[in-house]
């Protein structure tokens, strides 16, 4: 029983790990590509702006006045920290290193504890997933060049 759940858990982070790659390589060939990069932040500026996301609010332009509307915030930070590094030849190391600092800033050096943390990591966990979802939903009904 023991060495099952151990095998299940491997098998989870290799898989994790062969998502990560897989993603990696396709965003290295849209960062090596001029045009797509162009095309894909306007896009991107296209459906903030304008409000096509599904949030309440228009919480993008929002400017953080203080630490505790940043904390409630956090995955709009990322999100604009990683848009405003996005450039045609972006390494891709240099966005998954803006969100690793932004994580580690915002989720796991606030944390106190390992309930804490928990705590705070799914929340982030799912309110960037509902962020991801509602931006691929404007994409897709605002026929976003970029969707594809």
């Amino acid at each position: 029983s023991s060495s099952l759940t151990e095998v299940t858990l491997f098998v989870k982070r290799l898989r994790r790990k062969t998502d990560l790659s897989n993603m990696a390589k396709t965003m290295r060939t849209v960062l090596n590509s001029n045009s797509k990069v162009t095309v894909l932040r306007s896009d991107l500026h296209a459906v903030i702006d304008q409000g096509f996301l599904d949030v309440p609010g228009n919480l993008f332009q929002m400017k953080f006045r203080n630490l505790d509307e940043l904390q409630s915030d956090i995955e709009l930070k990322c999100l604009n920290d990683l848009m405003s590094l996005l450039a045609p030849s972006t390494d891709i190391r240099v966005l998954l290193n803006c969100v690793s600092s932004n994580l580690q800033a915002f989720v796991i050096q606030p944390s106190r504890s390992k309930e804490e943390f928990r705590r705070v990591a799914s929340d982030f966990q799912l309110r960037w997933n509902f962020l991801l979802t509602a931006v691929s939903k404007a994409l897709t009904l605002n026929y976003a060049d970029s969707f594809g």
